[in-house]
């Protein structure tokens, strides 16, 4: 009897926080995931003076200890050559791939306080090279291998700041920025059998988010009350590579929170993620005209 092909991910920013979640219930599913992240083990990044705990070479470990197999390779996203090497690597070692998720981006430490953009670091803006020109560059070179696999798969993390003011201008130019990606690159692909989506999460629970909440006061934490692991937008990331009917929903923006219970995905206890739609707003709709 033939064996089932090992399906194939590659998640970029995986050291920790959304990356390192996804990738986790990705290993849990069975997939070989490659993880990206600029050092191998424990780095500076802090935020508040706090020292943020995970390491590429540890979630590689967690992925491998779940059930799949962590690849971890030590890639800068703002270097074009080292994206591109990374993905030699899987065309040598694999020769196709079946899921990107473009997570990686840059997150200042002063993403989140109050105040005008031009009162912030100029360093902000640089959200615009790794986290939208860098998900472009990733895509760009795992399309190849995407076309080799029986159903392929780009996701691009976004949220509801790309429809609503969140953290500013730079911020929401990204998360509009890979909306429109996956919407355009939707197109590309047609007929090819490769979808690709944009995902607005939520509120996520991570180590980041709960240090920010402890200095950002009761607001911020009722939004962290209902809000997700990454691990449950991994799953639902799992459950869209492997719906029959993928095709049909490439292009679209869609909220995890909404496709989750269709897919029969919680969190602990059956608890279910609200959707903040209606306070923060509806995805864009693409208009279907189209300029060649």
């Amino acid at each position: 009897m033939n064996q089932p092909r090992q399906q194939i991910a590659v998640v970029t920013g995986a050291s920790r926080g959304v990356g390192q979640g996804i990738a986790l219930a990705l290993g849990a599913a069975g997939m070989t995931v490659y993880i990206t992240g600029r050092a191998p083990a424990q780095g500076g990044s802090n935020l508040y003076g706090h020292a943020l705990r995970g390491s590429l070479e540890d979630t590689a470990a967690a992925i491998t200890a779940a059930g799949g197999r962590g690849i971890a390779v030590v890639c800068d996203h703002a270097d074009d050559a080292q994206v591109r090497a990374l993905f030699e690597r899987v065309e040598q070692e694999c020769g196709y791939l079946d899921l990107l998720v473009n997570n990686a981006a840059f997150i200042h430490d002063q993403l989140i306080e109050p105040g005008p953009f031009w009162a912030k670091p100029l360093e902000l803006v640089r959200i615009l090279d790794v986290g939208l020109r860098s998900a472009y560059i990733a895509s760009y070179y795992a399309a190849p291998l995407l076309l080799k696999s029986t159903q392929g798969l780009i996701c691009f993390t976004s949220s509801f700041g790309a429809g609503c003011y969140m953290h500013g201008p730079a911020y929401g130019a990204q998360k509009a920025g890979v909306d429109k990606l996956a919407a355009d690159m939707a197109i590309d692909f047609e007929g090819q059998g490769v979808a690709a989506l944009s995902l607005w999460l939520g509120p996520q629970l991570t180590e980041r988010t709960r240090i920010a909440g402890e200095q950002h006061g009761e607001q911020y934490q009722a939004f962290l009350a209902h809000a997700e692991t990454p691990q449950f937008n991994g799953r639902v990331i799992h459950a869209l590579l492997n719906d029959p009917q993928l095709m049909a929903l490439s292009g679209q923006t869609l909220i995890t929170a909404e496709i989750a219970p269709g897919y029969g995905i919680s969190e602990a206890e059956g608890r279910q993620p609200p959707s903040h739609r209606a306070m923060l707003g509806d995805p864009r709709q693409q208009h279907p005209a189209r300029v060649v």
